[in-house]
């Protein structure tokens, strides 16, 4: 698959999964479209520049906790785009943290209906 394409299927990814949160959860909100899409893209980036580096840092207390601080580092990453990007509000970071997984989730199922790997 050539790789703009690749780029804006993921893109188009993570959009609609923060649409999808936004609607199932009060404790986000996007004031425009352009906000939606604008954070769309940013989670993006910022999952692919920091969160492997946020990982690499935090190994031993995501071992010891067997994956589950994970939830903690996409929740961190979430909060961080909301703290970025105008007219996106997330409730707190306990709701970022609850919001990352249902992001995580719906990302995950669309990537693999549509038969894409990260």
């Amino acid at each position: 698959m050539h790789s703009i394409l690749r780029f804006l299927l993921f893109w188009a990814i993570n959009t609609l999964s923060l649409w999808i949160a936004d609607e199932l959860f009060d404790g986000i909100s996007f004031d425009s479209t352009e906000a939606l899409l604008l954070s769309g893209l940013l989670l993006g980036i910022v999952n692919t520049l920091l969160k492997p580096i946020l990982v690499i840092l935090t190994l031993p207390i995501t071992v010891l906790t067997l994956g589950l601080f994970l939830l903690i580092i996409n929740g961190l990453t979430l909060f961080l785009v909301a703290r970025l990007v105008p007219g996106f509000e997330v409730a707190g970071f306990w709701t970022a943290v609850g919001i990352a997984l249902v992001v995580s989730i719906v990302s995950f199922a669309l990537n693999h209906l549509l038969g894409l790997r990260k």
